[in-house]
């Protein structure tokens, strides 16, 4: 709408802001303490793709950290169509986080605190630009570090307990490359700093069924596997099995469907793209144009 938004807008204390004059308190524990729960949407040629599957997710991760918002289900969904039309922004990486808040005269019963909601719209984000597509993500199995435990972190909820995979990020680094993989205790495959993964193995198209975020952009994949006659299934993934993939390919909001062509320094299949995660890949695109999937931003003229 005008220039000082151009950047992107946040949504802090009531008002919509510039992004450049979006602030939190220091005493906020979602800032000190991590107790936060957050998601992710993209709005995309000018509509919000799957907005409510977000909002659905966003809502059972409050509920399971026993976090209320301050604002109702309609209120959120204005607030966040809101950011995406003052921006101007059409491609555009759209995030929502409820804190704990702030402690009323120094408590420290969780009970007690304000919960908080923000949210912020900037220009989309990729993981894996389209010009790296062809390249695909160089990808490493972590050896000096292990996912949290599932019984101390749940990974279906959205969080920011990310010392383990910054630890990830740090050894791919490292070791030449960008994106690391972290394996559960049992040395199953669970997720990336921010993707979920899928392998090729024989006719079927896995994905981990643990230890991992129950991504929007893996439930797309899923579904558009099941459409496309390809047998697609959640199962605990081994790293041995992993290891056998013809193909594999990470999945995340922000870069959609992006092939893994390199695993530890070595070609995953002949090193290509394959025709399968090229398919999936193809699909996911289009279906950013299906009306069932979308939510469109009114923009002004």
């Amino acid at each position: 709408m005008t220039s000082e938004f151009e950047h992107g807008a946040a949504f802090v204390d009531g008002e919509l802001v510039p992004i450049e004059r979006a602030k939190i308190s220091l005493v906020d524990t979602g800032f000190s303490r991590s107790d936060v729960t957050y998601d992710v949407v993209a709005v995309w040629d000018g509509a919000f793709f799957r907005l409510d599957d977000h909002l659905d997710r966003f809502e059972r991760s409050c509920r399971m950290l026993r976090l209320t918002p301050p604002y109702d289900r309609a209120e959120m969904t204005r607030i966040l169509l809101d950011l995406a039309r003052v921006s101007g922004l059409r491609e555009a990486y759209v995030e929502m986080l409820c804190t704990r808040g702030v402690a009323r005269h120094g408590s420290r019963d969780p009970r007690t605190f304000e919960n908080r909601f923000y949210a912020y719209a900037i220009p989309y984000v990729w993981l894996l630009r389209p010009e790296q597509a062809e390249m695909g993500m160089d990808a490493v199995i972590t050896r000096t570090v292990r996912r949290i435990p599932t019984s101390s972190v749940d990974p279906t909820v959205k969080n920011f307990h990310w010392g383990d995979l910054t630890r990830g990020l740090f050894e791919a680094y490292d070791r030449g490359a960008h994106y690391p993989i972290l394996l559960d205790r049992d040395d199953n495959i669970t997720e990336g700093a921010g993707y979920n993964l899928f392998a090729l193995v024989g006719q079927r198209l896995l994905t981990p069924a643990g230890g991992a975020l129950e991504g929007i952009t893996r439930r797309t994949v899923l579904e558009l596997a099941a459409e496309e006659g390809i047998e697609a299934v959640a199962v605990d993934l081994s790293e041995s099995t992993f290891r056998t993939a013809t193909e594999a390919f990470a999945t995340s909001t922000a870069g959609g469907v992006m092939p893994i062509t390199s695993l530890d320094g070595r070609p995953v299949g002949d090193g290509r793209v394959g025709a399968t995660t090229r398919l999936i890949r193809e699909r996911y695109w289009q279906a950013h144009k299906d009306p069932r999937y979308l939510t469109p931003v009114d923009y002004p003229a």
